[in-house]
C-alpha cells in the first residue's frame, strides 16, 4: 500500500516512474538525475539511451516516435534517441527522435534538439552549437573567482529571511552568483 501511495505522489508531483521505463526498456548509466516533470516517451522508452552523469532540468521531453505520419500513413516513425555520458539538458528542452547527443553536451534551456550533438554547449530552436565545452567550462571558471558563492545555508529548507534579502542584493548587485 505505501508504494502505491508514493507512487501517486509521485505522479502528482511530476516526478518520472523511472523504476517502470527501465523494466519496459529504458537504459540509464549511473549518477542519472531527472527533475520535476520530465517525460521520456513510454511508449518507446526501449528505444532511449541514457548514459553517466546525466542531468535532465524540469520539463525536459524526450522523443522516440512522430506521430505526424499517422494519419496519412496509417505509422507513426520512430527512431533512437542517445545520450552520451556528463550531459546536462536545460529545463523545457524537446529532444526529438533519431538524435544523438554524445558525450560532455550542455543543452541550454527550452532548446528543441532536432539533430546529433557533439561535445559542446547548445542552445535555440532549432538547437545550435554556442562555444565548445571547455570555453565554457574556462568562463564559467573565471566568473566562479569574480561572483559570490553560496554554500547549503542558501538552499530551501535552510535559508533565513535574513540571508534571503542578503543573497538577493549580492546577485543584483554582481548580475549573478553560484550556489553549491
Amino acid at each position: 500500500m505505501k508504494k502505491i501511495i508514493e507512487k501517486i505522489k509521485a505522479k502528482i508531483r511530476g516526478t518520472i516512474d523511472l523504476e517502470r521505463l527501465i523494466k519496459d526498456g529504458l537504459s540509464v548509466g549511473d549518477n542519472f538525475h531527472a527533475q520535476e516533470g520530465v517525460i521520456i516517451d513510454p511508449g518507446h522508452c526501449w528505444l532511449i539511451e541514457i548514459g553517466n552523469n546525466v542531468t535532465l532540468a524540469p520539463r525536459v521531453h524526450i522523443l522516440a516516435h512522430d506521430a505526424s505520419t499517422k494519419n496519412i500513413l496509417g505509422y507513426t516513425k520512430i527512431s533512437n534517441v542517445k545520450i552520451g555520458n556528463n550531459v546536462f539538458v536545460g529545463a523545457g528542452t524537446i529532444i526529438l527522435p533519431g538524435v544523438t547527443i554524445e558525450d560532455n553536451v550542455i543543452i541550454g534551456a527550452g532548446s528543441v534538439v532536432t539533430k546529433d550533438c557533439k561535445e559542446g554547449v547548445y542552445a535555440g530552436n532549432p538547437c545550435t552549437l554556442v562555444c565548445s565545452y571547455q570555453e565554457y567550462v574556462n568562463k564559467q571558471s573565471k566568473r566562479l573567482d569574480m561572483l559570490p558563492r553560496y554554500n547549503e545555508d542558501f538552499i530551501i529548507g535552510n535559508i533565513t529571511e535574513e540571508k534571503k534579502k542578503m543573497m538577493k542584493q549580492e546577485i543584483f548587485a554582481n548580475k549573478g552568483g553560484f550556489i553549491v
